[in-house]
């Protein structure tokens, strides 16, 4: 079996892909690199925000379900999702800048050594942005080079990404004995654990929260994370160490763009192991990125009825120029 190399991707829920959409481009300066649907529910859209060529390590992800209500914070869950940037220094750029936008968020503080700075969106979603500066490990990806961030300031990719859980024995035995993770750090009720190389791109901060309820899935929480893995075979080899473990799973899935095999480790968090190829960039030319509905090759057949379900988002940025401020 392979060690898991980082984060691959986060996918949440949101209550409208067109304020999402706006959200990530006008606010976070992250590119929309895939505008598809979920394969499993065709119907709804499935929106990819990531770095300036799409790369693994680097892509928030959204469905945005019709009709799901509200979902509520709480224990057994998937609580929060960061993103790198490369200074200290960009993040009081952000604090003005989310302050410049009306983005409610926590000011710079610090957790394992690491400046930081929390925010939330229009449903909710708990986000973070983290530090690069005191960072060493897996690499992190391109800023935007066309969005409204300065370069320098820019989000690279996904940071460490949080589980809230109650039973901190049980989920350190997954994270160790299943997914080979090591536990680097605590503080207080957090401890940060790691995989791979290390560092911001592969780590896993657990908050220990005994009294909570368990959380409540729908717009404003997070689906599911994804681990990086290098190729299909690593994922064969997943699937036999599940199978050590007695874990259901999902088996082998072709999603186009990457390879996948998914598990639930608890009742609330769905783990996804992803591969880091082919890439957003199969279907797509780097220029137009997002712009237009695309759909693997198992579902081109149903284009013309996907899309009349589908309601049209504009997503043609390449004709237009963002102002960096």
């Amino acid at each position: 079996m392979k060690e898991l190399t980082g984060i691959h991707h986060v996918t949440a829920i949101t209550s409208s892909a067109e304020k999402t959409y706006a959200y990530f481009t006008h606010v976070l300066g992250l590119r929309l690199v895939k505008k598809t649907v979920n394969q499993d529910d065709i119907q709804t859209y499935h929106l990819f925000f990531a770095d300036d060529k799409g790369s693994a390590g680097t892509d928030m992800t959204f469905f945005d379900f019709p009709n799901i209500p509200k979902g509520v914070h709480g224990n057994d869950e998937i609580s929060r999702t960061s993103f790198r940037v490369p200074t200290d220094k960009a993040l009081e750029y952000w604090v003005k800048r989310f302050d410049r936008l009306s983005v409610e968020h926590s000011g710079i503080t610090e957790q394992f050594g690491k400046k930081v700075i929390r925010f939330v969106d229009f449903d909710d979603q708990q986000y973070q942005l983290i530090s690069d500066e005191k960072n060493k490990g897996v690499a992190s990806g391109t800023p935007w080079k066309n969005g409204p961030v300065p370069l320098e300031y820019a989000i690279t990719g996904l940071g460490p990404i949080f589980l809230t859980y109650s039973d901190f024995d049980y989920i350190k035995a997954v994270l160790e004995q299943v997914y080979g993770m090591r536990e680097i750090g605590a503080e207080d009720v957090s401890h940060l654990f790691e995989m791979g190389e290390g560092g911001n791109g592969a780590q896993v901060i657990v908050e220990v929260n005994k009294v909570a309820a368990p959380h409540r899935e729908g717009f404003g929480t997070v689906h599911h994370v994804a681990f990086r893995v290098d190729d299909k075979k690593a994922i064969d080899d997943w699937l036999a160490h599940y199978q050590g473990f007695q874990i259901p799973n999902s088996g082998f899935v072709d999603r186009f763009y990457f390879q996948s095999l998914y598990a639930r480790i608890t009742r609330g968090i769905l783990v996804e192991l992803a591969t880091d190829g082919p890439g957003f960039m199969e279907d797509e030319p780097y220029e137009t990125l997002g712009e237009k509905i695309s759909l693997p090759p198992f579902l081109e057949g149903q284009r013309e009825s996907i899309e009349s379900q589908v309601r049209h988002i504009d997503t043609v940025r390449s004709t237009k120029t963002f102002e960096k401020k």
